[in-house]
């Protein structure tokens, strides 16, 4: 029993820090998933002149990059 303890208490920590990984590489794919849609969108939009118009397009792209990264992350965990 006593011999148990510490295993049991590494056990909880590993699971804790694999959490904490897959947490945070949901918010830094969905981040990134957004932010690199709105750079493009803005980046083309100073390229053509079509002011909001592919920024609000390639944003809407970003977001639903990011949902469908997100539904991927959780299959394949």
């Amino acid at each position: 029993m006593v011999n148990d303890m510490p295993h049991n208490k590494k056990e909880q920590r590993k699971r804790l820090m694999h959490a904490l990984s897959f947490f945070s590489q949901i918010a830094v794919t969905m981040a990134a998933c957004v932010v690199i849609g709105v750079v493009m969108g803005k980046l083309l939009d100073d390229l053509f002149g079509t002011a909001p118009t592919l920024l609000l397009i390639f944003s809407f792209l970003g977001v639903g990059a990011a949902i469908k990264s997100l539904f991927d992350l959780g299959k394949s965990e």
